[in-house]
């Protein structure tokens, strides 16, 4: 039991934002906060893994990756072309014909960003990898990053009542997590059907199982295809606890998507 005082001393780290390169969430007075929970949902392609490879990555801070939607292989060639600016298809013919060295260098500057792969990691593997993190490094990530919530294996759901049970409980779970480690942890997660091919705005009530009581933060993303291998991505804040937030998804900041390097750029717009 606390006084208001004695508050700002047992608060320790939580509250203070992570590192973003993300100016325009800014503007809109998105911040990614230590002891926190946020989701980012979109459709499968969108650029959900993208957006939290870049936010991860842009800071140089302890992260711990839990990429249990995509393999080593496709997440080392997008982090590395992010890190180096390099083209991501000359990175991975270079990793399958073992000239992968020229890398190591600068791949070896983020020792402290580590990475699980495992396809459907427990609650018991999570809590596995942060002990060991805090073994390593003395110290819990500053963000966690749980790609996508939906391969947590939390047990067995037998119906769609149970499937939404379960996703709650899930983000109550991460939201718990946060808080105990100060770190922000950031889910990615699906939207429901009629959004499932990203094209348009994403509003609060398009997030997958209706899951919006929990997370201080949630975004949606939807892209714009410009017919000649370019994208854009827009992303919406459509809970926002500490800021602007628009639940319709008509309010979003904007980034270019470079395929070669996997780096997304802000898109100067005024709203």
């Amino acid at each position: 039991m606390y006084s208001l005082i004695q508050s700002e001393q047992a608060r320790g780290e939580a509250g203070e934002p992570i590192h973003s390169p993300f100016t325009g969430l800014r503007r809109l007075e998105v911040e990614f906060r230590r002891g926190e929970l946020s989701l980012v949902a979109a459709g499968p392609g969108t650029g959900k893994s993208i957006f939290a490879a870049n936010l991860a990555l842009a800071g140089n801070m302890p992260v711990l990756y839990f990429s249990a939607d995509s393999n080593a292989a496709t997440q080392l060639t997008r982090a590395t072309a992010i890190i180096t600016g390099q083209n991501v298809r000359d990175i991975k013919r270079k990793l399958v014909h073992d000239e992968f060295g020229e890398y190591h260098v600068d791949l070896g500057k983020r020792w402290w960003i580590r990475w699980n792969f495992e396809a459907r990691p427990t609650p018991g593997d999570i809590e596995r990898d942060l002990a060991c993190y805090f073994e390593v490094f003395g110290m819990d990530p500053h963000l966690i990053v749980v790609d996508n919530i939906t391969n947590v294996d939390g047990g067995s759901t037998p119906d769609a009542e149970s499937f939404v049970f379960g996703l709650e409980a899930m983000c109550e779970y991460l939201s718990e997590m946060a808080r105990d480690t100060n770190a922000h942890v950031l889910g990615l997660h699906h939207v429901v059907g009629e959004f499932s091919d990203g094209l348009q705005p994403i509003p609060l009530s398009g997030v997958k199982g209706k899951i919006g009581r929990v997370p201080s933060v949630i975004l949606t993303i939807h892209k714009e295809i410009d017919g000649m291998d370019g994208r854009i991505l827009h992303v919406s804040p459509v809970k926002n606890r500490e800021g602007f937030e628009d639940s319709s998804g008509q309010t979003f900041s904007s980034y270019d998507f470079n395929n070669a390097n996997m780096r997304l750029t802000d898109i100067s717009s005024e709203f």
